[in-house]
């Protein structure tokens, strides 16, 4: 069949009006799965943090520099993985990427040397974690939407929730009853199990199953795979680079992951363990911040395509940078009301900074706006790998996390008040795509 008669054959799936599910919809539910699938590698480090201490005689600080350097390869790579995509097509490198995961989290199991750690996981789990970062749900939206692409983005951006809520009792409990070796397995394990997963039912674009992107007005081709990889992904840094909303951006974002990542899924388990409260407690807080992450990134992907994405960034940042501030009074032996809260209300705003990012990164940069994204997020993985560090070394040296959960209250207010100064600008549609 060719693809003009394909495309007919399908009319019927092309508008959102239609009686038949858009095929972009599918590509939406494979993506989501397969970030659920990656998602066990953020669940394990912050569970790794006391058991290797204790095995091993690392101190934290070293322990937290190998998930620094996870963390920063994690957003480092994202902008070449977008760029990449666009030369070799989305399978192949989410394949390859879920591979090196796998190899990376079992070669973990022989380690003797603190080397290893940063080779294993903080080399080849970074660099493959990173081809799987927010820049594929980026890509993934930007081909096969025009429309909803704020509630699409929540969608994809909540998966990694959901796999923390599936993986973090899990793990915790491995961690706890077998040791930290099996749950390393199980890591490997399930990245590799979304491979066939992602190699049979993902598709790079809608123009390979004759289809316009949900919403769009004409049908798109598609494009020819994109040369120079590494080149474009670099000149697109320059470029934007000269602009003041990219650098705006990129400070918020790194304080979005030095807030979430960095600090509360790195250190958070170890922190509540320091008052007593049992590791499977602490790791069932952080599952039950993946849920309410998931009610709160898809209530923001529909917030973006409704309010002003500057400032809703605005009230998120202010909300975490106010919850942070409480927390040191809440971690006790025992789960109470007030911590609930605390994790209610957090989780709500885990990620919610990503549609609106997400958003505002096409409304500048257009047709570029996923690798611009990539550099964002490389900025929101440095901020993260910077507090996963200092967040060991300061209960090193002063036996609390306190300072560094105060700081980064203060930090997020900082991100608030930067948020509201980006400028607008018209949003730039893509080549042959209606307007979202």
């Amino acid at each position: 069949m060719t693809q003009t008669t394909e495309a007919a054959a399908v009319e019927e799936t092309r508008s959102p009006g239609g009686s038949r599910i858009h095929r972009a919809w599918f590509v939406a539910a494979v993506t989501f799965v397969t970030i659920i699938g990656a998602a066990a590698f953020r669940s394990l480090p912050g569970l790794l943090i006391d058991p290797l201490h204790q095995d091993f005689g690392w101190s934290r600080g070293t322990i937290g520099a190998a998930v620094s350097v996870n963390l920063a390869l994690y957003g480092l790579t994202a902008p070449f993985a977008a760029a990449l995509m666009d030369r070799f097509g989305i399978r192949r490198v989410v394949a390859v990427a879920l591979t090196v995961i796998a190899v990376g989290s079992g070669l973990t199991v022989w380690m003797t040397a603190a080397w290893q750690l940063m080779l294993y996981w903080g080399l080849l789990v970074g660099l493959g974690s990173g081809s799987m970062a927010l820049a594929f749900a980026a890509t993934v939206t930007n081909r096969w939407f025009t429309e909803r692409r704020g509630l699409v983005t929540g969608i994809l951006t909540a998966a990694s929730a959901s796999g923390q809520l599936i993986f973090l009792p899990l793990l915790s409990w491995m961690v706890e009853e077998h040791g930290w070796r099996p749950a390393a397995i199980t890591v490997a394990l399930a990245a590799l199990a979304v491979v066939p997963f992602v190699w049979l039912l993902l598709r790079d674009h809608p123009a390979d199953v004759g289809l316009k992107p949900y919403g769009a007005q004409e049908f798109v081709p598609k494009p020819a795979p994109v040369q120079g990889a590494a080149r474009r992904a670099v000149r697109v840094l320059f470029k934007a680079a000269r602009t003041g909303p990219f650098w705006l951006l990129a400070g918020t974002f790194a304080i979005c992951g030095a807030s979430t990542n960095g600090l509360v899924q790195t250190h958070f388990v170890p922190a509540a363990h320091d008052h007593g409260m049992p590791v499977t407690a602490a790791a069932s807080l952080l599952a039950v911040i993946g849920v309410f992450d998931v009610v709160g990134t898809v209530a923001s992907g529909w917030f973006t395509d409704r309010f002003e994405p500057r400032r809703l960034l605005a009230v998120y940042y202010a909300l975490r940078g106010i919850s942070l501030l409480f927390l040191p009074m809440l971690l006790a032996p025992s789960v109470h009301p007030p911590m609930l809260f605390f994790i209610v209300f957090y989780g709500l705003d885990w990620v919610a900074t990503v549609p609106p990012t997400v958003a505002l990164c096409r409304e500048q940069y257009g047709e570029d706006s996923a690798i611009v994204f990539g550099w964002v997020l490389a900025s929101h993985q440095v901020g993260a790998a910077l507090i996963a560090f200092l967040g060991g070394v300061a209960r090193d040296v002063f036996g609390t996390y306190d300072m560094v959960w105060y700081a980064s209250g203060a930090l997020c207010a900082a991100a608030a008040l930067m948020a509201l100064v980006i400028r607008r600008r018209p949003a730039v549609p893509a080549p042959g795509l209606a307007t979202a």
